[in-house]
């Protein structure tokens, strides 16, 4: 079965992924038992290579193109069966490691992890580096065979309940900012890892902070290289920017059973987590619907604004379409990613000054009368998130700017001088 991906070749991936949705029907129909536990499930999906069809046999798949996993997932579900977890596990770590890690240590994290039974998150950013990630400060030192990290991380989403962490520290202060990073794998239930949740202005606790304490690591739970983490790092980004799509599951309403309820609440604890992620990014199905309410239709100025959003949030579907399909072919990372990002925020700050029009004083309300007054209030302190997570609108206009436009690069005074001249411990 080859790949597909080339102008012209519509029709060859339609018949292709037809031909694949046909296999796996065909593999569920025998395999299917709703009635096993979910692990036990996930054991027989992983063994049968359509839990990671785009990888290659020695490591669970089936060597089929990119676009062969959303395939099988999809046609699973649609049968009424359950594919593989939610969460920064498949999400990233899985994808991470099978791109950079030993085999050794995909021997021991891939499969619990594609079945679920190791949860993960990531400890990339810190309070003192900002939007810098390459100026993180969390050391690891080399003690015989193991690794002795200290250091803060902050934004760490599921850290509270993850058994393993995704870490980047740096072990070479002499080397500059970039090449001195190393990654690693760590376990969070171990001495020396403290984590606590921290409360936002609108009442959700979706994050953590994370401090390390002379943590412990195995001397070969480092991915990629030692000093070689940031290009590992930009990996974990790219994977990144399509996980921040997929916090959704499409279970078969119709479907039952003790593995089907399994699977139901393991995606209910995740997307918890992200209850308010549709306030964040502005609560534009609500616009039309609260202006009509309101009878807001007779402000010129106010139409107006309401239908240059509607174009805008148009523009930025056709943009993250566009996106999908480069993702679907297989292709690498554009300037879609960035594009739609910071059109998203956009899309959000003009939800929230819309919102604060329609509803007057009452947009400071978390208890009115109208039930929407305390989905508009919480809307109004959420939406600046979305201009700060998954890289901010800044770091985004630097990319467009000097990854796609070609403009130089901005100054810097920290550019192959040792970090440790730089950003001191």
């Amino acid at each position: 079965m080859g790949s597909v991906g080339e102008p012209g070749e519509a029709d060859t991936g339609r018949s292709e992924e037809a031909e694949v949705a046909e296999a796996v029907s065909q593999w569920f129909r025998r395999a299917w038992d709703p009635g096993l536990p979910l692990l036990e499930w996930r054991e027989i999906l992983v063994d049968s290579g359509w839990a990671v069809p785009s990888w290659s046999a020695e490591w669970y798949g089936r060597g089929l193109p990119p676009w062969a996993e959303r395939v099988a997932h999809r046609t699973i579900r649609q049968a009424g069966g359950v594919a593989t977890p939610l969460g920064v596990g498949m999400g990233l770590a899985a994808p991470t490691l099978y791109d950079h890690a030993s085999d050794e240590l995909m021997s021991r994290y891939l499969r619990p992890t594609i079945t679920g039974e190791l949860t993960w998150c990531q400890l990339f950013s810190e309070p003192g580096a900002g939007s810098d990630l390459a100026g993180l400060r969390t050391t690891a030192e080399r003690d015989g065979d193991e690794w002795v990290v200290s250091g803060q991380k902050i934004w760490n989403t599921s850290a509270d309940h993850a058994d393993m962490g995704l870490l980047l520290a740096r072990t070479d202060w002499e080397a500059p900012k970039h090449t001195g990073i190393t990654y690693f794998v760590v376990g969070m239930r171990q001495a020396g890892v403290e984590v606590r949740p921290i409360e936002q202005m609108n009442r959700h606790s979706s994050f953590n902070e994370v401090f390390l304490s002379e943590v412990r690591i195995p001397g070969d739970n480092v991915v990629g290289e030692v000093g070689g983490g940031w290009k590992v790092a930009r990996g974990t980004l790219a994977h990144e920017r399509s996980f921040s799509t997929q916090r959704r599951v499409t279970i078969s309403e119709e479907a039952s059973g003790p593995v089907v309820e399994e699977a139901r609440a393991e995606a209910a604890e995740y997307l918890r987590t992200y209850d308010w992620y549709p306030q964040r990014m502005g609560r534009f199905d609500l616009v039309l619907e609260r202006a009509r309410a309101a009878e807001s239709g007779h402000d010129p100025v106010l139409r107006q604004e309401i239908m240059q959003l509607v174009g805008l949030h148009r523009a930025a579907e056709w943009t993250a379409g566009r996106a999908k399909a480069a993702r679907t072919l297989g292709r690498p990372p554009g300037s879609e990613g960035s594009i739609g990002k910071l059109a998203l925020s956009e899309v959000a700050r003009r939800c929230n000054h819309i919102h604060g029009v329609i509803s007057g004083p009452r947009a400071m309300l978390t208890d009115g009368s109208d039930p929407s007054d305390s989905i508009v209030a919480e809307v109004l302190v959420s939406t600046p998130a979305q201009s700060i997570a998954g890289g901010t609108d800044e770091i985004q206009r630097n990319i467009l700017g000097e990854n796609i436009l070609g403009l130089p690069k901005e100054p810097a005074v920290d550019r192959g001088v040792p970090f440790r001249q730089v950003g001191p411990k």
